[in-house]
C-alpha cells in the first residue's frame, strides 16, 4: 500500500548491501563521522509527532551488527544500527531494527539471517527492517518480494490480506513515517480501545496472535477477536505458512 504524505524517492545505499557483497569491509571503513546519518534520524525524531523510544546500544553488539549488515553510518539505516539498539515507535506499535537491546533483543542481520539470506555476507531476496505487533512485516524488496516491482522500495506485509504490498518509499522514507506519518491511519481499523496499555507490555520478540485470523471475514472485527502475546519468530512462521496456504 502506498504512504499518503510522503514523498518517495529513489532507493538510498542500502541498496549496496542487497545487491552486491563483493567483500566485507571492516568496522572502521563503514563509520563516517563526517556526514554522519545519525543527525538526520535525531532530526526526524525531535521534530516528529509520533512517540518514539530510542533503545540504548552496546557498543560492541553495535559494531558487530554494523560490519554483519555492510551499511555505511552515513545512512539512516547504518546509524540506526550503530547509534541504538533499536527503535520503538508509537507506544512500541512498530519496531525498528538496529543492533539489539534488552526491550528488542534481535539484530538487524540475524533477524534475517535463515529467512531473507543463509548465512551472513550472502545478498538477500528482502531485507527485513521493522515489524509491529499484529503480525505485519517491513522489508527492502531485492527482488524477492517483487522481481519486476519496487526494487528497493519498502513493502509491507499485510496480516490482513496475506500479501506484501508495495509502500512506495525507501528506507528513509519509511523512518520519516515512522516519525511523522499517520500511523493510525495506515493501521486503520486494526487498533482496539486501550491497546497502548497492551502493547507497552509486551518486548521486542512478542507480538500478537489473533484468533480468527485477521485475513478472515470474523477476524476483521478485533472487538469480537482474541488475542495473546506469542515469539515474533513464531509469528513469522506462521505468517509464511498462511500466505502459502491462502495468499494469492
Amino acid at each position: 500500500m502506498p504512504v499518503t504524505g510522503i514523498k518517495a524517492v529513489a532507493p538510498s545505499g542500502v541498496t549496496a548491501f542487497l545487491f552486491n557483497i563483493a567483500a566485507m569491509k571492516p568496522v572502521n571503513e563503514l563509520i563516517n563521522t563526517k556526514e554522519p546519518g545519525w543527525d538526520l534520524v535525531k532530526d526526524w525524531i525531535k521534530n516528529g509527532k509520533n512517540h518514539i523510544e530510542i533503545l540504548p546500544k552496546d557498543s560492541a553488539r553495535a559494531e558487530q551488527t554494523l560490519y554483519e549488515t555492510q551499511v555505511s553510518t552515513r545512512s539512516p539505516m547504518g546509524a540506526i544500527i550503530y547509534e541504538t539498539g533499536g527503535l520503538l515507535v508509537d507506544h512500541g506499535w512498530i519496531r525498528v531494527l538496529g543492533s539489539g537491546s534488552e526491550k528488542l533483543d534481535r539484530t538487524l542481520p540475524r533477524w534475517n539471517e535463515g529467512k531473507s539470506f543463509d548465512n551472513i555476507g550472502d545478498p538477500p531476496a528482502f531485507l527485513l527492517i521493522a515489524d509491529d505487533v499484529i503480525g505485519g512485516f517491513f522489508a527492502i524488496n531485492a527482488g524477492g518480494l517483487a522481481p519486476q516491482e519496487g526494487i528497493g522500495s519498502v513493502f509491507y506485509f499485510a496480516p490482513d490480506t496475506l500479501e506484501w504490498e508495495n509502500m512506495e518509499i525507501n528506507y528513509s522514507d519509511f523512518i520519516s513515517f515512522c516519525c511523522s506519518g499517520d500511523i493510525d491511519g495506515f493501521y486503520g481499523a486494526f487498533r482496539w480501545e486501550g491497546w497502548q496499555a497492551e502493547v507497552e507490555k509486551l518486548n521486542g520478540t512478542q507480538a500478537f496472535s489473533f484468533a480468527p485470523f485477521l485475513f478472515t471475514k470474523e477476524g476483521k472485527d478485533l472487538y469480537n477477536v482474541s488475542k495473546k502475546a506469542v515469539p515474533v519468530q513464531e509469528l513469522w512462521s506462521l505468517q509464511m505458512d498462511l500466505q502459502k496456504q491462502f495468499g494469492h
